[in-house]
């Protein structure tokens, strides 16, 4: 769901783009979570082709609805880890919109 990576610091954080076009319609609220849970796994993996899965999301605060044309920016942060389970803060905004900030838990690599 992300169309493009701005910025990455491994295990850290990162930064990316998704811009809504014509077609992406109503993009659904719970499609927003799902791109900081895709980021939080791109920050978390560690290995290639190292797969990952949301465990939780622990709070999520929505704000305004994204619109088709909208280049959304998705960011995200470890805030802690624990063996393969990390605790992972991300935010989505539009143009200075905040469209959802969320506290999500990730697991990497086999259940």
């Amino acid at each position: 769901m992300l169309d493009r990576l701005l910025a990455l610091e491994p295990g850290v954080s990162a930064c990316a783009e998704r811009q809504l076009t014509g077609t992406s319609g109503n993009f659904p609220q719970v499609c927003l979570i799902e791109c900081i849970a895709q980021l939080g796994g791109i920050i978390a993996i560690q290995e290639e082709e190292e797969g990952g899965f949301l465990a939780s999301i622990n709070s999520a605060e929505f704000g305004e609805l994204p619109c088709a044309g909208d280049i959304l920016t998705i960011s995200a942060k470890i805030v802690a880890s624990f063996g393969r389970l990390f605790l992972m803060e991300g935010e989505v905004d539009c143009g200075g919109r905040m469209l959802v900030r969320a506290k999500l838990s990730l697991g990497v690599g086999k259940l």
